[in-house]
């Protein structure tokens, strides 16, 4: 992810990347209850856009290459922008070594499947640096930068201006309101605003969520669910309520694990086993902390602190603040990333 999301007037072209080497239905929530800025029926509504064929995406880093990889691994043809060539080629670098892992599995026998594989998804994907070359003729906007609700505003802010009128806009936000990132745009684009979230690493995690305003068209929702299922994805459907539906419920249910072992109850270690023997958890909720990045669950506490609770939407225990988990953040052990969180790696 990116610290600072810019544009130039005077930026490279587009480079076509080249490698060194070589069902799920998903109902609408909200169909009866949110009004769309159309008066047109939903029938109608859906045939006004044709299908997503080229996405534009903003962010070379594990997510946006992630992203970028799989849906030109399905035929989508893809820009993957970024700020500056030294983050393109990272993302390239990424999706290369993603993509032989992919076709390895795929083709554990033949070399020449395996390239194949990675040519053609190739032949989907171009890098730029140039914002405004990158969605002069895209039919979607993936934005997927920093976890920063400024920054993101000020880059579809810049981009509404001078993407065309057909451009959906989604943003990958993890715990912002996809509501609050829109409103930097104008009242049509934010008729086809929505969120999709996707997990990491984005060529394994097959879920998506799909979100969607008060103001997102059926239009421009169904589109994304049917991009999804292209891509492979299984999308579920939700309102832009805070978390959406996977980190509603994770992370006040890891905060709550570090003030068990806050107050003495048990070690991360019993809570980890307990977890996965007794709840059938894949990883407990320490091994997940250390892995999402203990800033990360930090910045999500502390933003849903400060702008759900006056709100009504979460209470104050559920985000109140852990101090365990703070001593850590400020003792820079965030996790896997830094080699130590809770567990040491």
């Amino acid at each position: 992810m990116l610290a600072l999301i810019g544009t130039r007037r005077c930026g490279p072209r587009l480079v076509r990347v080249a490698p060194n080497m070589l069902k799920a239905s998903s109902s609408r929530p909200g169909r009866a209850l949110l009004s769309t800025t159309t008066g047109s029926d939903s029938a109608s509504e859906t045939n006004e856009l044709p299908s997503i064929q080229r996405v534009t995406v903003f962010g070379a880093g594990l997510m946006g290459a992630g992203i970028a990889q799989v849906a030109a691994q399905h035929g989508v043809k893809v820009v993957l922008t970024d700020v500056s060539d030294a983050a393109v080629a990272n993302g390239r670098k990424i999706i290369e070594k993603s993509l032989t892992r992919v076709a390895r599995k795929a083709h554990p026998d033949s070399e020449e499947d395996q390239r194949s594989l990675v040519e053609r998804t190739f032949a989907n994907l171009v890098t730029t640096t140039n914002s405004e070359e990158a969605v002069s003729d895209t039919d979607l906007v993936i934005e997927a930068i920093v976890e920063n609700i400024k920054v993101k505003q000020q880059l579809f802010g810049k981009l509404d201006g001078i993407a065309p009128a057909k451009t959906i806009f989604a943003t990958n936000t993890s715990s912002l309101s996809v509501t609050e990132i829109a409103s930097s745009t104008s009242e049509e684009r934010q008729a086809s605003f929505a969120g999709l979230h996707y997990f990491n690493p984005v060529p394994q995690m097959k879920l998506v969520e799909v979100i969607r305003t008060a103001k997102t068209t059926d239009a421009a929702f169904d589109q994304l669910l049917e991009l999804s299922k292209r891509m492979r994805k299984i999308p579920v459907s939700c309102l832009d309520k805070p978390g959406f539906i996977v980190n509603r419920l994770l992370v006040p249910y890891m905060l709550d694990a570090l003030r068990l072992v806050e107050r003495g109850q048990a070690t991360p270690e019993d809570v980890d086993t307990a977890m996965k023997l007794g709840a059938g958890m894949p990883m407990g909720p320490f091994e997940l902390s250390d892995y999402v990045g203990l800033d990360t669950l930090k910045n999500i506490a502390d933003g849903w602190r400060a702008s759900r609770v006056s709100t009504g939407e979460m209470s104050a225990e559920t985000v109140a603040a852990v101090s365990i988990l703070d001593e850590k953040v400020a003792a820079g052990r965030l996790g896997r990333k830094t080699g130590e969180g809770f567990f040491k790696y």
